[in-house]
């Protein structure tokens, strides 16, 4: 990046000339940008827990003053030069994002002179200068949801007694922010619009087959009986669609009812045509999540609560009490979650949540090589999920601290998962088990599912490792590579043998990669005693290149002592020498802490959270924090702070 002759005699004659907030926006931040400070310095980067969080990417120029008025508190006022705000991405004090500014050049010259100007500033002039912050407001995208996949099949489940899993054949969902059920994500495609028509009609068809409980709300006397029809529409409509039916929806319903049993001369055929033209219904395929309606809001509040807690439609006590207006205080919304919590099917809305946050179908899709890890099957991979499932159960309905996710000592394994981990095998399946001491296994960190997860077909990965750290516990975004740059690592060759700490070592000095390699890297160092396949390893197990030559003589492996000391930057007194050490550092952090939280948030509101919902984060944590980290009171303070 190169400044032009006349910018840098602007920002040199500006020592003299006084600045404001938006000589900043002009001249300061364009720098910052192209330094790329707001990639680590934004509120999901790896620098979010140092408090100095860059504006949004759309932030308006008002919002970009008052950052840089506030970089004061970075600014020391009776020594600038010694300041921090000049120091640090200078790399003159050791920075963990390396040398952002060049020293002694036009940028840094640039950021002198603001420095200088905020260690003029008195309290009062700060005050004075700064702006009111500008109010954010919610956008429509934000009023509803689609229904993710796994909630469309419990749906339709509840609602016709369809257990068929009809979404199992529909496009597959992405992540997004780490969760399939992101508002972002949620366009609906031609072809998954053709998959619910077709979905639609099939499930009609049964439910009338099987002349279906769910729809004999009265017995009719011909084909067309109003009064028996006339219910069917309000209760089936009722369910279906979350909230009543307006008058002008009763009756389009009711012409088309009339039309097919008419056709038909069967009351049944009203009813399924009924039933297909309403699961093909954005009232049924999307859920209100905030709405202006007086009438529907304490409906849209109970679906949130019922998909959240429960992955499926709300149930007809939930309906009566948003009838009631039960849900629209916080008093009611919370004993009612409560309740909702109470309940078995709460059990299976965990499970979406946490196999969704741990990525557990990254593991039911690993391939390895099979020469190195014959006992990796299919079998053993779903066996590696259910650990952590039940860990994770375990954790949350036993009111436990759940920040022993990350740290505990103990785990639950059958005797496939106990061959591999080398303990005796537990007396029933699934059994608690407490890992021995010298396992060094400490917290899902070390579970199979993680582990297998971020390792490659033949190696571990630590930088894979290190970046599930950094964006599922810590919620912090890591940039991708630059283009063009060569992600391979050098090849281990039987007259150079290599750990991967070793070729990983010009990632760490590597100007473009270092970056980013020193905040994961030596996070992913601390699990390198566990191999691909989740094996405990002693030595680290180099599989040499081999020729058309050397094959022929045998497969060539490298057995190298291992070194998995790390430290997690930007966390204090972060430097570890084992994996429970790395666990306990996590289950103590309060970026980690703050991550449980933001993962419930996401997932609850579908969204990423923003500067405006800090309230009811702080409140969360809490809340969280209060009750000596119980995860069922994370989860209520979510819902009920983000519905009131």
């Amino acid at each position: 990046m190169r400044f032009s002759v006349l910018l840098l005699a602007s920002a040199l004659t500006a020592y003299s000339q006084p600045m404001d907030a938006p000589w900043f926006v002009s001249n300061l931040y364009p720098v910052l940008e192209k330094a790329n400070c707001r990639t680590c310095h934004v509120t999901d980067g790896v620098a979010g827990p140092t408090n100095l969080v860059f504006p949004d990417a759309e932030a308006s120029d008002a919002e970009r003053e008052i950052f840089g008025l506030q970089l004061q508190r970075w600014v020391n006022p009776k020594s600038p030069a010694d300041s921090l705000l000049r120091r640090k991405p200078t790399n003159r004090l050791k920075h963990s994002g390396g040398m952002r500014i060049a020293q002694n050049g036009p940028e840094e010259k640039l950021l002198e002179v603001w420095v200088n100007y905020l260690a003029g500033l008195s309290p009062q002039e700060l005050l004075a200068l700064t702006p009111p912050t500008p109010k954010r407001r919610v956008t429509a995208a934000e009023t509803l949801r689609r229904l993710t996949h796994s909630q469309y099949n419990n749906t339709v489940r509840d609602l016709l007694g369809d257990a068929s899993n009809p979404a199992a054949q529909f496009p597959p969902e992405d992540f997004i922010n780490g969760f399939k059920n992101q508002i972002q994500g949620q366009n609906l495609s031609p072809l998954l619009a053709e998959n619910y028509a077709a979905a639609a009609e099939k499930l009609a068809v049964s439910a009338v087959r099987r002349q279906a409980k769910e729809l004999t709300f009265c017995k009719p006397t011909g084909p067309t009986d109003g009064a028996c029809r006339e219910q069917f529409i309000r209760k089936f409509g009722r369910r279906a669609f979350r909230r009543p039916l307006e008058a002008e929806e009763q009756n389009r319903y009711g012409r088309l009812f009339v039309a097919e049993a008419k056709r038909g001369n069967n009351f049944w055929s009203g009813i399924e045509a009924t039933v297909e033209a309403m699961l093909q219904s954005p009232n049924f395929l999307f859920r209100l999540e905030r709405t202006t309606n007086q009438k529907w809001k304490s409906y849209a509040r109970a679906s949130r609560l019922s998909y959240f807690f429960w992955d499926t439609m709300p149930d007809e006590a939930l309906l009566t009490l948003a009838q009631a207006g039960k849900l629209d205080d916080a008093a009611g919304l919370e004993a009612q979650a409560r309740k909702m919590l109470a309940n078995d099917q709460s059990k299976v809305g965990l499970d979406e949540f946490i196999g969704q946050w741990f990525r557990f179908d990254r593991v039911t899709n690993q391939l390895k090589d099979r020469r190195l890890f014959p006992m990796f099957t299919r079998e053993l991979a779903l066996a590696m999920n259910e650990e952590t499932r039940r860990f994770l159960h375990h954790l949350v309905w036993s009111n436990a601290n759940f920040m022993e996710f990350v740290s505990a000592s103990y785990s639950f394994v059958n005797a496939d998962l106990a061959t591999l981990y080398q303990f005796p095998a537990p007396a029933e399946p699934f059994a608690k088990v407490q890992f021995p001491a010298q396992s060094m296994r400490s917290g899902i960190l070390t579970h199979g599912s993680v582990l297998v997860q971020t390792s490659k077909p033949v190696e571990t990965s630590p930088t894979a490792r290190g970046l599930f750290v950094r964006e599922q516990l810590l919620c912090q975004h890591v940039p991708q590579p630059p283009p063009g740059v060569n992600t391979n690592l050098p090849e281990v060759k039987e007259d150079r043998p290599m750990t991967n700490r070793e070729r990983l070592a010009d990632h760490l000095t590597n100007e473009s990669c270092a970056s980013c390699h020193k905040l994961i890297d030596p996070i992913g160092f601390g699990l390198e005693k566990f191999d691909a396949a989740g094996r405990y390893q002693e030595k680290f197990v180099a599989h040499a290149a081999q020729g058309r030559e050397e094959a022929k003589k045998g497969k060539v492996d490298l057995e190298l002592p291992i070194d998995i000391s790390g430290h997690v930057a930007g966390l204090r007194n972060s430097e570890f020498q084992n994996p429970p050490q790395l666990g306990k550092i996590l289950s103590e952090s309060d970026a980690c802490r703050a991550c449980v939280a933001k993962q419930v948030f996401r997932y609850c509101l579908g969204r990423t959270e923003t500067r405006a919902d800090q309230p009811v984060l702080d409140h969360a944590l809490k809340a969280f924090t209060n009750s000596q980290f119980q995860f069922k009171e994370l989860m209520i303070a979510i819902v009920t702070g983000s519905e009131l």
